[in-house]
């Protein structure tokens, strides 16, 4: 790269991949509780060559970082996903692919599966999944983490955020961009049984192409939000953005019954914003609630017209759709004021009324790093939050209950922090009740683990 030139951002810094898969031993500093026993499982981009082209960290290769837990100590070990790109660029010794820009793929490359997955990673029927946006799932070992390939069951791509329903056992997913040409407008519908037949996939159309990244299930229904960070196959051929910000295009949110034929899809409509992840969403009569981290603007991405996007910040916020009612306006309320993201809480009560959530927060402004971790009580509305030290940032924080039984809440936070002025990372664990006492164990990682995007934990 030419000097006078600057450094991608998602290239520096601690967004910049980690050359090396490795195995250590971590030193614990306080004590791990004795009934934190399994495994967790962080994923996120980490490209094996300088990429082609102008790169967002959205398209780089996945790789795993999984620390194991047992007896009170903790490894490490991290994996690339090969994946069939990871596999062609890895014999061509260089990047094959311009990520989102289809222009600068290499010819050679044409026709190879250009799926990244490296965005979740979810333990689910006996197996571990790495997901992304648009392709199928990616099976792994989960104590070597060596890649076993794609999964056939799911009939086609499966985006990177299903939902496990804690009554039923199903896998409830969806997938956004389906059909033959990329960036299309199309949609699908899964339902995967406890058992791991796939049960349905239906397919339909949404009011515009859309980056639909996450998605809501309640008990009895399941929402799609189609918000305008807008796909265009036409823009990309053209030079211009792939995905981009158009608030004109307006905010749609699809209701239907779990059970129910796509046809049946009712589309409320609210102010332009955009969502990645929301954290819960329930019934209540003919009310649905839904608990998202709200932006006003799509952050990461450009508008329409190329011209760099605003800067934002998220706030956890609650959307209201009344079912009953002749609107198809969402009522939106504001629930707190601190900036954050990557929502979390007891999975347990996923679909259900709940009272407990956590999320990575920031006390700077928009751009800044996760440097904080706070506990929202929905019953109270009080939320208090660990702040790190200087220099430290937090990747998501993920809830493992103490026990199957245990109360709604009642267990411990595990997360990935950064530790900026050693650039190296810890795995830390939080009691979930106390979060603002700060870490009551954490296991020295001897290098640095790169920002990512979602972590679970798989119990012994």
């Amino acid at each position: 790269m030419d000097g006078s030139q600057p450094l991608n951002p998602y290239l520096a810094g601690n967004y910049a991949p980690v050359a090396g898969e490795d195995d250590f031993d971590l030193v614990v500093a306080g004590e791990i509780p004795t009934g934190l026993v399994g495994a967790f499982y962080r994923n996120g981009p980490n490209p094996q060559f300088t990429p082609r082209g102008d790169y967002h960290w959205f398209t780089g290769d996945g790789m795993i970082h999984g620390v194991f837990v047992e007896d009170g100590k903790a490894r490490y070990r991290n994996r690339y996903v090969r994946t069939p790109k990871w596999v062609a660029e890895h014999a061509a010794g260089r990047a094959l692919f311009g990520g989102f820009d289809p222009r600068l793929t290499d010819p050679s490359a044409v026709g190879v599966d250009g799926g990244v997955a490296n965005t979740n990673i979810v333990w689910r029927g006996g197996r571990l999944m790495a997901l992304e946006e648009a392709h199928r799932p990616f099976e792994l070992d989960p104590l070597t983490l060596e890649s076993r390939g794609y999964l056939e069951p799911y009939g086609g791509q499966v985006t990177a955020h299903p939902k496990l329903d804690p009554e039923t056992g199903e896998m409830v997913w969806f997938g956004y961009g389906v059909g033959e040409m990329p960036l299309s407008a199309g949609m699908s519908y899964g339902v995967t049984s406890a058992a791991g037949e796939v049960l349905r996939r239906d397919d339909f159309q949404a009011p515009y192409s859309s980056m639909v990244h996450d998605f809501l299930v309640t008990r009895s229904h399941v929402l799609f939000p189609v918000l305008p960070l807008t796909g265009s196959l036409e823009r990309a051929m053209n030079g211009l953005p792939p995905y981009a910000w158009e608030p004109e295009k307006g905010a749609f949110i699809g209701v239907m019954k779990r059970d129910a034929s796509v046809d049946t899809l009712r589309w409320f409509q609210t102010e332009a914003c955009y969502v990645f992840h929301p954290m819960n969403a329930w019934e209540e009569g003919s009310l649905i609630h839904a608990d998202v981290m709200e932006y006003p603007v799509a952050p990461l991405f450009p508008n329409a017209d190329g011209s760099r996007g605003e800067r934002t910040s998220a706030r956890l916020v609650r959307w209201t759709f009344d079912l009953a009612g002749s609107s198809n306006q969402v009522k939106r309320q504001p629930l707190d004021d601190m900036a954050g993201e990557f929502p979390r809480f007891d999975e347990r009560r996923a679909g259900l009324s709940y009272r407990h959530g956590w999320f990575a927060a920031t006390t700077g402004g928009p751009g800044t790093n996760f440097n904080a971790i706070a506990h929202v009580d929905l019953a109270t509305g009080r939320r208090v939050a660990c702040e790190l030290p200087e220099g430290d940032a937090t990747g998501e924080p993920v809830f493992v209950p103490r026990s199957p039984g245990s109360a709604e809440g009642d267990g411990w936070l595990v997360s990935l922090i950064y530790r900026g002025n050693d650039d190296r990372s810890d795995f830390a664990v939080f009691d979930a009740q106390d979060v603002a006492a700060g870490p009551i164990a954490t296991a020295r990682i001897p290098r640095r683990v790169p920002f990512g995007f979602h972590g679970n934990w798989r119990q012994a």
